[in-house]
């Protein structure tokens, strides 16, 4: 039987670089789209301040994607190093999309990413405008392919198991590109990039309206997060909406999870907007909901029923025994390829395999399992409860904050030009909450998956490397402490960036204590400006 430890331990690693990770890939993402903007404008009416503004903005995004790129390596190396017989089982699959990416995308990001900062004096302003054009397309294609790679863990389409090579390969490269659940994944993850970045736009610009400084870029700058922002965070409420759909077509034990409902409730479900799930007692006490609701997002329909985990798990125990027979037949035709009858009987079954593999944690023969470890394999299938539920409130929560705070800004900013300080204080404290919505997305996501590495098709614990778990914890170690060391220094670089402000300048020490003297970093003296002054 697999080392458990090491299948847990190999987890949290990765949990680990991929979470850090993605503290960087959202504002990657959305600066790039913004600087688009920024700098059309500047083509569009030739202001020397849009071009200050966009080459400010520019040199913030430039030190995170050096992080991103710096991290992101790392974390794919990991699909070697941890996850061997993972990276063996579905590597025809799985690493398509990701050398597609690292062709297609990274080298396109990485040729212009260079033009783009030292291209300015050298190319006219519309071509310039076009290489930062080319930078934002590929920052977007490189999620779009890591996330078609993600998305076929999470819904296995356009594949199936070779019982010659006991390995998933390609039947249809088209699925695995149009898979519903990576294209939804995509849209959505995308769309939070843009809020965080706009949230992170509209915080540095309050900051610098607080302070008196850099008015004229402030000012502007409000006015571009605000607008790009209610846009982001409409598109993240209702491409959500699209996620829970596809969530409820393809995994329901994800959906059950995050609703914590343990029965199945006859349509119209009802959404559970707050509550607190007890897996013991198989309930949710104090829960407050909402009519019709989860039925519209989860079925598009009034009168179609949404399964419950008590159910979904007795349905698991039926395709459990599916898989032990596939399995059976599957060890048959390895003793003898001509038997036409285990053939027969793998077609039959093939599409339950990878539940009998969930049995390896009790067994090393499925064939050999208790009717006892078959109920606690199908028990296995229900994810962390709390977790998920949780995560998605929060998450959502969040969504809708952001939401008020860009429409608040966008009618302070565009229509009234008058914005209290109050909202500056507001935006300022906000700024890491798209952050934290981001990464509960992903915990959602993941953790939503569990127990499976692919969904359906091979358990987490079979996909690790032959390590001990002492190698495990020596390099998780190792990783913790690089990674806090570059994040300590990245967020030194960017403080000292915007204290700067565009252009830089003289610095002078700012006293008073607080995070920025812990850090050691300096500000530039401000001026005593009214903040709606030019």
């Amino acid at each position: 039987m697999p080392d458990l430890l090491v299948a847990d331990l190999s987890r949290w690693q990765f949990a680990l670089t991929a979470m850090y990770h993605f503290l960087f890939v959202p504002l990657t993402l959305g600066l790039s789209m913004m600087l688009v903007v920024m700098e059309g404008a500047y083509v569009m009416t030739g202001k020397e301040v849009w071009k200050k503004i966009t080459k400010f903005w520019a040199t913030l995004f430039g030190i995170n994607f050096v992080l991103g790129v710096a991290t992101g390596i790392t974390m794919e190396f990991q699909f070697g190093t941890n996850w061997a017989y993972y990276s063996h089982y579905v590597g025809d699959i799985f690493g398509a999309p990701l050398a597609i990416e690292g062709l297609m995308a990274f080298f396109l990001e990485a040729t212009f990413v260079g033009l783009m900062f030292f291209g300015w004096g050298k190319l006219s302003r519309p071509a310039h405008w076009m290489v930062t054009c080319m930078v934002a397309l590929g920052s977007n294609l490189s999620a779009l392919w890591i996330l078609i790679a993600n998305g076929w863990m999470q819904h296995p389409v356009g594949s199936e198991f070779n019982p010659e090579t006991m390995r998933m390969e390609v039947t249809n490269f088209m699925e695995v590109l149009f898979n519903p659940v990576a294209q939804a994944k995509f849209v959505h993850t995308v769309s939070a990039g843009y809020v965080t970045a706009s949230a992170f736009v509209l915080a540095v610009s309050c900051w610098y309206l607080l302070r008196g400084r850099h008015l004229g870029l402030a000012k502007r700058s409000i006015m571009v997060a605000s607008a790009f922002g209610v846009l982001s965070a409409a598109s993240v409420i209702v491409l959500g909406d699209e996620s829970g759909y596809v969530a409820g077509e393809s995994q329901k034990f994800k959906l059950a999870a995050i609703e914590a409902m343990w029965e199945t409730e006859p349509a119209p479900a009802s959404f559970t907007a707050v509550g607190w799930p007890d897996r013991e007692a198989k309930e949710t006490h104090f829960a407050i909901q909402i009519p019709y609701v989860l039925g519209l997002i989860a079925t598009r329909s009034l009168d179609e029923e949404v399964q419950g985990l008590d159910d979904l798990v007795d349905e698991a125990k039926a395709r459990i025994g599916n898989g032990i027979a596939a399995y059976d037949a599957l060890q048959r035709i390895r003793a003898n390829p001509e038997d036409a009858a285990a053939q027969e009987a793998f077609n039959a079954t093939r599409e339950d395999l990878g539940h009998a593999f969930l049995l390896t944690r009790y067994v090393d023969d499925p064939r050999q399992a208790t009717p006892e470890q078959i109920d606690a394999a199908a028990e296995d299938l229900v994810p962390n409860v709390a977790m998920t539920f949780w995560g998605f409130r929060f998450m959502v929560g969040i969504g809708f904050l952001f939401l008020a705070i860009f429409g608040a800004g966008f009618y302070f900013m565009n229509l009234r030009r008058n914005v209290p300080r109050w909202f500056m204080h507001v935006a300022v404290w906000a700024a890491p909450l798209p952050w934290l919505a981001a990464e509960l997305g992903w915990i959602v996501a993941e953790v939503g998956r569990q127990p499976w590495i692919i969904d359906g098709v091979l358990p987490t614990h079979l996909g690790v490397s032959s390590l001990s778990a002492s190698q495990v914890i020596t390099t998780m170690v190792g990783f913790t402490l690089i990674y806090g060391v570059l994040l300590i220094i990245e967020m030194r670089l960017m403080l000292r960036a915007i204290r700067l402000g565009p252009g830089g300048g003289p610095v002078v020490p700012l006293g008073g204590g607080g995070v920025s003297d812990a850090l050691g970093i300096s500000e530039p003296a401000a001026p005593n400006n009214n903040v709606f002054d030019k």
